[in-house]
C-alpha cells in the first residue's frame, strides 16, 4: 500500500469550514485521511506497485500484464495502466497494460480478471485513487469527510494452490444516479454546456437510497456467494470489505451476523479511498492476521454493485 505524507484531521477541517471542533468527526466517523499535497495518483500507484514486486522478489520486467483498477483515472485518454507501466521502466511491448472501471469494486474486477488471465504469467493489479477532489464541502461537508488518498497493489502469478474460490457481482442499475460525478465524459459538453458541466464537476451521494438498496439485496447477495464457495457464515474467518463509512460498515456487519473481530475496519484513519480501500485493507490484514484464513473480499459500488470474493488469504 501507499498513501500520501499529508495526514489531514477532522479537527483541522471543522475549522477550515466554519464548523466547532468535532463536528465532522462526529458526523463522518473518519478520524483522518491522507490527501495528495506533493504527490499524484501515479506516484501513489507506482509507489505500491515497487513494494509488491519487491515483497514477490520480481523486478519490473518481469510483469507481462499490468491491470489499473480506479473510479476515477488519471486522464480521460488514454488508460492509466500504460503510463504505470512507463513508470516502472517496463520495456516498451514486453507486457500489455489497461485499465478496469467498476468504481469502489474496480480492484474486486481486476482482481477477478487477473485471475482468470494469468495462466503462467505474472500479473500486476494497482488501485490508486485521489478521491480528495472535487468534493461537495459546500454542499455536503459530512460527506466529503469520507474521503481519503491512497493506492495499493497485487502480484499474481500463475503458481500456486489457487486460492481464489468464489466470485460473484450483482448489478442495480436503479441505483445508477443516486453516486455520480457527471462531468469529464460524454455526458456534459463543457463547450456547448458549461453551467452543467460545471454543477456536476463535484462528487453527488444520496447515501441513505444507496444504504437502503444495498440493505434490501446484501444478503442474498452474500449466501449466493457463500455458496458458490460451498461455505456457511460461520466457515468465514476474515472479512475485508470496502471502507464505505464507519456508519455503513458496522450496519452491515450486524445485519450479517459477523463478529466485529473479524471485520477489516480502517476507515476511521484512512477514509473511503474508493478503489484502493479494499486492497489496502488486504495489506493490513496480511500484516495483522496469520495466513491460510478463508476470507470474504466485499464491497458495493457507484452504478449500483454489489461484489465480492472469496479467497484463501
Amino acid at each position: 500500500m501507499a498513501v500520501p505524507e499529508t495526514l489531514r484531521l477532522s479537527e483541522d477541517l471543522d475549522a477550515l469550514i466554519g464548523r466547532p471542533a468535532g463536528w465532522l468527526y462526529r458526523r463522518s466517523g473518519v478520524y483522518g485521511r491522507y490527501v495528495c499535497d506533493k504527490e499524484d495518483q501515479i506516484d501513489l500507484a507506482v509507489s505500491a506497485a515497487r513494494a509488491a514486486l519487491n515483497e514477490a522478489r520480481l523486478s519490473p520486467n518481469d510483469v507481462e500484464f499490468i491491470l489499473f483498477a480506479a473510479a476515477v483515472p488519471y486522464q480521460s485518454i488514454p488508460s492509466t495502466a500504460p503510463l504505470i507501466q512507463a513508470r516502472l521502466g517496463i520495456t516498451d511491448g514486453s507486457c500489455m497494460a489497461f485499465d478496469i472501471n467498476s468504481t469502489c469494486l474496480s480492484f474486486v474486477t481486476a482482481l477477478d480478471i487477473a485471475s482468470r488471465m494469468v495462466g503462467n504469467k505474472v500479473a500486476l493489479v494497482v488501485a490508486s485513487e485521489v478521491a480528495s477532489r472535487a468534493l461537495p464541502w459546500a454542499q455536503d461537508p459530512a460527506t466529503a469527510a469520507l474521503f481519503g488518498d491512497g493506492a495499493a497493489a497485487v502480484v499474481i502469478t500463475g503458481q500456486g494452490d489457487g486460492r481464489l474460490l468464489a466470485s460473484r457481482m450483482e448489478t442495480y442499475p436503479s441505483g445508477y444516479d443516486a453516486c455520480s460525478l457527471g462531468a469529464g465524459g460524454t455526458r456534459y459538453d463543457y463547450h456547448t454546456d458549461r453551467e452543467a458541466f460545471d454543477r456536476h464537476s463535484r462528487f453527488h451521494m444520496e447515501g441513505d437510497a444507496l444504504f437502503k438498496l444495498t440493505l434490501r439485496h446484501f444478503e442474498p447477495f452474500l449466501d449466493r456467494l457463500l455458496d458458490q464457495a460451498g461455505w456457511q457464515r460461520d466457515d468465514v474467518e476474515l472479512i475485508v470489505p470496502h471502507q464505505a463509512s464507519p456508519g455503513a460498515l458496522a450496519h452491515l456487519t450486524r445485519r450479517c451476523g459477523f463478529s466485529a473481530d473479524i471485520v477489516m475496519n480502517i476507515v476511521r484513519d484512512y477514509g473511503n479511498q474508493i478503489a484502493a480501500s479494499i486492497p489496502t485493507a488486504l495489506h493490513l490484514a496480511r500484516q495483522r492476521h496469520p495466513a491460510g484464513l478463508r476470507t470474504l473480499i466485499l464491497g458495493t459500488s457507484a452504478g449500483m454493485s454489489l461484489g465480492g470474493l472469496a479467497m484463501i488469504l
